[in-house]
């Protein structure tokens, strides 16, 4: 049975028992279904947006049930107020033409909003040259440099043994990146990432819920002021 149909069975019997909740007859309860059945079919839309509901509860739970190690960063990863009253996750790729998009984005909310906090996790899902940038960058995050290495390596264009050189040396990391260790945090973010359901880069998480893609600064500002409003 599809989602759909079984989210349509589990509306008709729940709005039987809530139109009748001291118990109908098998007519009653017959003509109350018929009812809701002919409501559904003149607007089959609540059923997606039934769905969509669930999807969205189910996700906020493993949101939760996983926020410490969504919400730590690895090293010097992160910007804003280190006790920032609500934190927005964003996972991401250098090699990601809507990652690049949003840096404004995420930019301007930290100049606007001085209780944020702004984690970034190395997601490199766009072939070996993002490995590569996500190494480089897990080890600027080592030594202090993540912001500088970040804004450089966007600057320099999309990852590439050149680029990602250059960025490095914009940036002052000179430390060579740990591929071993590094390999553990990027595991540990594709884990996550799946447990999430990102389907691709960006992907934001913010109190308890999950944008996927480039939703920009008006969806981002929104996302922040219902996570503190549930504070």
């Amino acid at each position: 049975m599809g989602l759909a149909a079984g989210l349509g069975g589990v509306l008709l019997g729940a709005a039987a028992m809530a139109l009748a909740p001291g118990g109908v007859a098998t007519g009653d309860k017959a003509a109350i279904e018929k009812i809701v059945r002919d409501y559904i079919l003149e607007n089959p839309e609540i059923i997606q947006e039934a769905a969509s509901k669930l999807h969205e509860r189910e996700l906020a739970k493993t949101v939760e049930a996983n926020r410490a190690l969504i919400e730590t960063p690895f090293a010097s990863a992160w910007a804003g107020d280190a006790n920032g009253d609500v934190v927005l996750v964003e996972f991401f790729d250098y090699a990601c033409g809507y990652c690049r998009k949003s840096v404004a984005d995420v930019d301007r909310l930290l100049a606007e909003d001085k209780r944020l906090k702004v984690v970034w996790r190395e997601l490199p899902v766009l072939g070996p040259d993002s490995v590569t940038a996500a190494q480089a960058s897990l080890s600027a995050a080592q030594g202090g440099k993540f912001r500088a290495f970040y804004k450089a390596m966007y600057n320099a264009g999309r990852p590439t043994t050149e680029n990602i050189a250059a960025a490095r040396k914009a940036s002052g990391v000179t430390a060579p990146a740990a591929r071993v260790s590094h390999q553990a945090e990027i595991d540990k973010n594709y884990e996550l990432a799946r447990a999430i359901n990102a389907s691709g880069t960006p992907t934001f998480v913010v109190g308890d819920k999950v944008l996927q893609g480039a939703v920009g600064y008006d969806a981002l500002k929104a996302a922040v002021a219902e996570a503190r409003a549930k504070k």
